[in-house]
C-alpha cells in the first residue's frame, strides 16, 4: 500500500514521552490499541497510518546485515532512540556542546531516520545446499519501489506529513555519517552545523555495530 496522503496527516508540534514505551509494547503483538489511548492523537494517528499503510511494524532492518528478521526495522529504531537518549543525556553534551532538545525532537529523527526502508523488503526464498542437498530457505529481497536515495528519502517521506526544523532534517539526512555514499565534506558540514545530526550518527552506529551486532 501507499503511504497515507498529506491530506490525511499534517500536524506539529507534540508531546510524545509515551511513544517509546508504547511502541515497545506494540512490538510484540501489533495491537496499536495498547498505545492509542495513552500517546497524543496526532503523534499515534502518524503510526496508527504508518501501520496500515506501509510495513514499518513488521520490516526486517536489512537483507542480510543487523535487523535481517521481521520486526528488525522497528527494533532498530527503537535502540536508536535509545542511544540517542543516552548521548544527550551526559553532561558534557548538554553543557560543553548545548546539545539540548526536546523529547519530540529526540523521538522524531531517532524512531523515524530510516523510515525509508518501509515497503522495501519482500520475503522470498532462495536455493541454498545443505549437507550436499539443495534446499530452499526464506530470505529477503531489495526492491525500492521510490529510488530516492536513503537519509533524503527519509526526509522526503517525513516531510509530506509534518514539518520538520531544519536541524531535525539535516540529522536524518545524515544519520548515515561518514559510512555512507555521501560528499565527505557535506557531511562534515552537517556535523559542524547541526550537533543533532553527529549525536544520531553516533547512535545509529552503536546500535548496528554494538546492541545488534552488525
Amino acid at each position: 500500500h501507499d503511504l497515507p496522503s498529506q491530506s490525511q496527516l499534517s500536524y506539529r508540534k507534540l508531546p510524545i514521552k509515551s511513544v517509546q514505551k508504547s511502541l515497545r509494547v506494540n512490538s510484540g503483538n501489533f495491537n496499536l490499541c495498547i498505545w492509542l489511548s495513552v500517546a497524543h492523537f496526532t503523534f499515534r494517528t502518524f503510526f496508527r497510518s504508518v501501520s496500515e499503510h506501509c510495513d514499518f511494524f513488521t520490516a526486517p532492518a536489512s537483507t542480510r546485515f543487523h535487523g535481517a528478521y521481521p520486526q528488525g526495522l522497528l527494533e532498530h529504531s527503537l535502540n536508536v532512540y535509545d542511544c540517542l537518549c543516552d548521548y544527550l543525556s551526559r553532561e558534557r553534551a548538554k553543557q560543553v556542546y548545548h546539545m539540548n532538545y526536546s523529547d519530540e525532537t529526540i523521538a522524531i529523527v531517532a524512531l523515524l531516520h530510516d523510515i525509508c526502508k518501509v515497503n522495501c523488503y519482500k520475503e522470498s526464498t532462495r536455493n541454498v545446499k545443505v549437507n550436499g542437498t539443495w534446499t530452499q530457505v526464506p530470505y529477503y529481497e531489495f526492491d525500492d519501489q521510490l529510488p530516492y536515495g536513503h537519509g533524503e528519502k527519509s526526509v522526503y517521506i517525513i516531510t509530506g506529513f509534518m514539518r520538520l526544523s531544519r536541524e531535525e532534517a539535516f540529522a536524518i539526512r545524515y544519520h548515515m555519517g561518514f559510512s555512507g555514499n555521501d560528499e565527505v565534506r557535506n557531511v562534515g558540514q552537517s556535523f559542524e552545523q547541526f550537533p543533532l545530526s553527529f549525536a544520531l550518527s553516533c547512535a545509529d552506529m552503536e546500535a548496528t555495530y554494538y546492541i545488534e551486532g552488525k
